[in-house]
């Protein structure tokens, strides 16, 4: 498989872990747009918000976990944005379900 994201579960390219368990991998993005950015992904292969199945959602449920979990531990109380990605026009490129965290600054609505 191609995918950037099993890479670097698997150590092949090596990424910046804030966490990792069993299921999930966190680590902060390599170009971030926020004083704080980092990423939550399932360790198992999932393309994209589209294939969140029956079989693979109890995964998404404890990324959020974690990412409430990180947040608390990083001291974002002042709120973090959580952004998910879902095909080409959605603005996915990296073919594997992932959360980014963004946090420390303002992150206004719509972004721009």
């Amino acid at each position: 498989m191609d995918c950037l994201f099993c890479k670097i579960v698997a150590g092949e390219v090596p990424s910046n872990k804030l966490y990792e368990d069993d299921d999930l991998l966190a680590f902060y993005d390599i170009d971030p747009q926020a004083p704080v950015h980092f990423l939550v992904i399932p360790k198992a292969h999932i393309p994209s918000p589209a294939q969140i199945d029956a079989q693979n959602c109890e995964v998404v449920g404890k990324a959020f976990c974690l990412i409430a979990k990180l947040a608390q531990e990083l001291h974002l109380e002042n709120g973090y944005r959580v952004v998910t990605n879902c095909g080409a026009d959605g603005g996915q490129t990296v073919g594997h379900l992932h959360f980014h965290v963004l946090a420390k600054r303002n992150l206004a609505w719509p972004p721009g």
